[in-house]
């Protein structure tokens, strides 16, 4: 990887690490489907302002990209980010983004089956037996990272699997249905039908009660819409259009650190031997994975629509 690059991998991981942390925070206050649906409004109209700006176009009026990219926004995102953010009411949020490291090993293993030129080697069986050992290293031991024992820590890892099985799905439908368009116009149609659908979802079942809701629940609010969401997707891109694919995977690394160091220092989480000896575990797994295509570069041109949680 290009030296030049680090800090920006370094900041994009910090970027989607923190969030996490924040989130967990905020899911103390709001309800997470009314913090989802708030923080993707936040992100969209970011996200509209900037496209006119930036661009100087308006939306994309191609409907048949309206209900790919929606789809992908629905099940991609929408689905998956709920999954998530519910589970940080019963993982830290260092568990949480350790288990996510491990979707790229899901994606192949589907991918194995779905794709015609996608296949099992021995390299990727190895890899993938590697990153869901450590994943299921932390399940079976019942790992939740918090500071008070958790007798619910099992719903968090299957909140987060589901979430991981769904995005790892989207993203093998987006390498079949837009690898063709727009990286930005995805990105942001993604964003405004996650907002679409979780928004009126959270009226309808839990209310919009913010009674709860202090000033530091809106800045934890406020920073995952921008920083997480928005800024950390637009980073992404930068990172992969200047130095090419392998900033994106390489951040998959820092996320867990920064999650996890975060989440000791703001909310008194923990981090254990048992969660070091998991991340070493599902590191190793991955950077094998990555190696099988000799490039990560290959892996992001197959693989180009991951999201943030």
């Amino acid at each position: 990887m290009n030296i030049k690059a680090l800090p920006y991998v370094t900041l994009l991981g910090f970027m989607f690490g923190s969030s996490m942390v924040f989130s967990r925070f905020g899911v103390g206050q709001f309800e997470p489907t009314t913090y989802i649906g708030i923080r993707m409004i936040i992100s969209s109209l970011t996200a509209l302002a900037v496209y006119r700006i930036a661009t100087g176009r308006r939306l994309p009026r191609d409907r048949e990209l309206w209900k790919r990219a929606g789809l992908l926004g629905i099940f991609g995102t929408a689905v998956p980010m709920t999954c998530v953010i519910v589970s940080l009411q019963y993982l830290s949020s260092g568990v949480s983004a350790l288990l996510l490291s491990t979707g790229p090993a899901i994606t192949i293993i589907l991918a194995h089956f779905t794709l015609p030129d996608e296949h099992l080697s021995r390299r990727k069986v190895f890899g993938v037996g590697l990153a869901l050992g450590g994943a299921m290293l932390l399940a079976l031991s019942g790992e939740d990272g918090l500071p008070d024992a958790q007798s619910t820590a099992s719903t968090g890892f299957l909140l987060v699997s589901v979430g991981m099985t769904f995005g790892s799905v989207m993203v093998i439908y987006a390498r079949k249905r837009l690898t063709g368009y727009d990286a930005y116009d995805v990105g942001s149609i993604r964003i405004f039908t996650t907002a679409l659908v979780v928004m009126p979802l959270s009226l309808l079942t839990v209310g919009f009660d913010l009674s709860a809701v202090t000033g530091s629940g809106y800045l934890a609010l406020l920073y995952s819409a921008i920083v997480g969401t928005f800024l950390g997707l637009l980073l992404s891109f930068y990172n992969i259009k200047r130095f090419g694919a392998t900033p994106a995977i390489m951040s998959t690394y820092i996320i867990p650190i920064f999650a996890g160091i975060g989440g000791v220092l703001v909310l008194g989480e923990e981090i254990t031997l048992t969660m070091l000896i998991g991340m070493g575990v599902i590191v190793s797994g991955i950077a094998l994975l990555q190696e099988y295509n000799n490039t990560p570069a290959t892996w992001m041109r197959r693989y180009p629509h991951r999201g943030s949680y």
